[in-house]
């Protein structure tokens, strides 16, 4: 409001210069007062509607907050708990960097280096791929967490003693194979190590240091042994380190072995001492065809460690005897070889002019190779921080975890061992879904460098987890004999648990749009053991394969 005075000032200022009636000042004066006291009260009002009205502020994406988010993320994952991540690094996320300081051996300043937290996003990314060296590290007594030494070492090229899964001063390696055959057997493994017969030492390369030999027949667990035999390692010192050899065997010492340096062989004949006195059993007949039958292996008496019977080893140099060997071939190259036959055949075949069932497998052998490898090739771009030489050499652990369902593969069904991969799918401590795309990654791995242990216990993962098409791929491998004997029969049950599971309405993994390979694979599959197909109408097969197109 107005003060009288300031009234006054105005009314005279008026007066002095119209020269009005003192009336009409007054009414002037009035109305010159009460125009003014308006307009402030508008201004004032338009000054408390601004200053009501919310201020928007513009966010710009902070490149500095995003990395403080990957840093708390990956704390989290290996349990230093730096709390929500907010980008914020508070006092609570400095508490959890200084205690992975401390476990990494780094100064605890609750401030990350370069280095440090490189190390720390790049192990948490190799990581989220999985595989057999982190369903191991989950067993060990730091969890996850031992990761980081384990990759740590790895990369400096050290090992350290007190690293995860470490036993009484026993080697790095040989520790981390405990912890593994640990992992798919009731006893822990301190347990393991107290049993007799488990671990055998003796200096099999001659360099005066101890070797040692796992014989997992002795954890009894049916993970790792066949119908007759089960998975020994043994281990010879080197300069670099201990390394591991990998043998099927049942009964046998550490006599049975020679090694020249890292490399181990196991002999044909046990060294003096070892056979006890008995009289030996007589062998029966190999099977047809050259190969030794289940039911001529499981004949043989089995004797325990430490020194097999005579019957003992008349089952070992049975198995020693010729077996079908896998194709040794570059699967690369063969798929090149096919793709030019059907390029000049004028395109893949189909059920309407099949004429060689082998050749027409070959063309979907290699068809869903390339699926396969464009899949996981698709999962690695996803995986940051991590090198393709990372992700191989993670990947190269598959051979040894699935080795024993390798070995199943020319004498089991293909509903008994699914239900052994469901298994081990059960004992892994991981998800489905890291299972699911470390398989799938893993499938890129070996198919693009033609190692065919990866890519076929890649595949046999994929089929415990559930996805049952990826059967189709084990049918290809037993078929044409890459990375596994070559048996047509035993292909017949993976090609029908791929063929049950897209007929019940599983999702298809390879070439999804042309529904037609369905008949075809089931046509070709049973041309392959003499078996005539039933015919199948034109209508579903008039189209001719395309090549990798999905549309």
């Amino acid at each position: 409001m107005f003060s009288k005075s300031l009234k006054t000032t105005l009314a005279a200022s008026v007066l002095a210069t119209s020269g009005a009636a003192p009336a009409v000042a007054d009414n002037l004066g009035a109305a010159l007062v009460g125009s003014i006291i308006g307009g402030v009260i508008v201004n004032e009002a338009h000054k408390n509607r601004a200053r009501k009205q919310p201020v928007t502020r513009k966010r710009t994406y902070s490149p500095a907050r995003a990395q403080n988010r990957e840093t708390q993320t990956a704390l989290n994952y290996f349990g230093f708990q730096a709390g929500s991540p907010d980008g914020v690094m508070g006092r609570k996320s400095r508490a959890a960097v200084a205690q992975y300081q401390g476990h990494m051996g780094f100064p605890a300043t609750g401030q990350l280096t370069q280095y440090e937290r490189d190390f720390l996003v790049s192990s948490y990314s190799r990581a989220q791929i999985g595989g057999p060296q982190v369903i191991k590290a989950m067993q060990g007594p730091n969890g996850v967490r031992g990761l980081l030494r384990t990759w740590r070492d790895e990369a400096t090229g050290t090992r350290s003693a007190g690293g995860y899964g470490s036993y009484g001063g026993l080697p790095f390696e040989v520790s981390e194979a405990v912890d593994e055959i640990a992992a798919s057997a009731d006893p822990s493994a301190e347990q393991l190590l107290q049993r007799s017969g488990f671990m055998q030492l003796a200096d099999l390369n001659g360099d005066g240091k101890n070797d040692y030999m796992i014989d997992t027949s002795v954890s009894g667990s049916s993970f790792w042994c066949g119908a007759s035999h089960c998975s020994v390692m043994v281990f010879a010192s080197t300069p670099q380190g201990y390394q591991r050899n990998d043998f099927m065997a049942r009964g046998v010492t550490t006599a049975n072995f020679s090694c020249h340096q890292g490399v181990c062989r196991m002999s044909d004949e046990p060294a003096s001492g070892t056979v006890q006195a008995a009289a030996p059993t007589p062998a029966p007949a190999p099977a047809p065809g050259g190969s030794v039958g289940g039911t001529v292996l499981a004949s043989a008496p089995q004797v325990a460690a430490p020194a097999p019977a005579a019957g003992g080893l008349a089952a070992l140099q049975l198995f020693q005897q010729p077996a079908p060997a896998a194709n040794t071939a570059s699967l690369t190259s063969h798929c090149s070889k096919v793709s030019l036959l059907t390029s000049s055949n004028g395109g893949y075949m189909t059920v309407s002019n099949l004429r060689d069932p082998e050749l027409a497998l070959g063309e979907q052998f290699c068809l869903t190779r390339s699926y396969a490898i464009n899949s996981g090739e698709a999962l690695v771009a996803k995986v940051q921080g991590v090198s393709q030489a990372q992700v191989d050499s993670q990947c190269d652990a598959f051979g040894p975890v699935v080795q024993p369902y390798l070995a199943k593969l020319g004498s089991t069904g293909s509903d008994a061992l699914v239900s052994d991969l469901q298994k081990f799918v059960l004992q892994s401590n991981m998800s489905i879904e890291q299972l699911s795309n470390t398989a799938g990654i893993c499938l890129f791995s070996g198919y693009r460098r033609d190692n065919m242990e990866v890519a076929l216990g890649a595949a046999l993962i994929m089929v415990g987890v559930g996805q049952r098409p990826y059967a189709e791929l084990i049918g290809h491998h037993l078929a044409q004999g890459f990375g596994v004997a070559k048996s047509p029969e035993q292909a017949q049950g993976w090609y029908q648990t791929a063929i049950a599971a897209l007929e019940t309405g599983s999702e298809p993994v390879f070439a999804p749009g042309q529904p037609e390979r369905l008949a075809l694979i089931k046509a070709a599959s049973a041309g392959l053991t003499g078996t005539i197909a039933q015919p199948v109408p034109a209508s579903s097969t008039a189209a001719v394969l395309p090549s990798f197109s999905t549309d």
